[in-house]
């Protein structure tokens, strides 16, 4: 396990609850920002938050995915939480690595329908979890995006003088954007590469991850994060979903929310050193796709 007082800490902590895994290899996967997460064995993962409010989000996902689990088709994971202190939760680890776009380029066709086809299934029966139900189990608004005047403040003056006539008039599209026609649904509004298990031996999805962010927005910004892999992925996911629910999506729609969405989060790091370059990077992708 990687060294360190803090990392020593956590095996401590994980082996006073489970004594035997002493002859384990404990690996930590990283420090984000709301947790860290240690892999055991390559086959358990323990998740650390770092604050109250990460082990609030913590407590929340383990209450939503015990209603979400059982009700879709998609591996998710089955977490227990266990009090301490500290606070942590456990899982069985769900194989497989990120999918990127440098990968998504580099699958079979068939390979890109199946996933597809496992991504729409899985929004689909998301969407048609019961509200109330859901509510209950935890889940809120998804986070809001910055205003328009605070992206046009900030955002904006940090982009190539080629992008801003762009994002301007995507910002100005916005304001006047009608309601979703489907209205707010609960979904897991996070469907990027960076949240997915996916076999790249076998060209297959086997599960999704992190879902302490899934909560009720609107319909179409489901679509949105796919983009990050693919806007090919994402045609191929609304098509899908499309014959699933006999639904009729707004790809304009669902184009524009993803230029905010990224021009929201630019808005947030302009000034970082190492994320703004990456977000106007970002911004750059979408622009060249509409």
């Amino acid at each position: 396990m990687t060294s360190g007082p803090a990392i020593a800490g956590l095996r401590e902590a994980i082996l006073r609850v489970f004594p035997e895994l002493a002859g384990a290899t404990f690996t930590c996967l990283g420090v984000g920002w709301h947790s860290t997460a240690v892999d055991v064995d390559d086959r358990l993962i323990f998740k650390f938050p770092h604050h109250e409010a990460a082990e609030r989000a913590l407590m929340r996902e383990a209450s939503l995915l015990a209603v979400v689990r059982p009700a879709v088709s998609m591996p998710v994971p089955d977490l227990t939480l266990h009090s301490g202190p500290p606070l942590f939760s456990r899982h069985e680890k769900i194989r497989g690595g990120h999918l990127l776009t440098e990968q998504y380029d580099r699958l079979t066709e068939q390979a890109r329908r199946d996933l597809a086809e496992r991504l729409a299934r899985f929004y689909a029966e998301l969407h048609g979890l019961d509200p109330e139900i859901m509510r209950r189990a935890g889940a809120g608004s998804v986070e809001a995006w910055l205003p328009p005047d605070v992206i046009v403040e900030k955002a904006l003056p940090a982009l190539p003088a080629g992008l801003r006539a762009v994002a301007g008039r995507a910002v100005a599209e916005w304001r006047e954007l009608p309601p979703d026609p489907y209205g707010m649904v609960y979904g897991f509004f996070d469907g990027h590469g960076w949240n997915m298990a996916f076999d790249h031996d076998g060209q297959k999805l086997n599960g999704v991850y992190d879902l302490a962010d899934s909560g009720f927005g609107a319909l179409h910004q489901e679509f949105i994060y796919s983009s990050f892999i693919s806007p090919d992925l994402t045609e191929r996911i609304v098509t899908g979903y499309e014959a699933l629910t006999g639904r009729r999506l707004d790809r304009r729609r669902i184009a524009l929310l993803t230029g905010i969405l990224r021009l929201s989060e630019l808005a947030q790091h302009a000034d970082h050193p190492d994320h703004g370059p990456a977000m106007i990077r970002n911004v750059a992708e979408w622009a060249g796709t509409v």
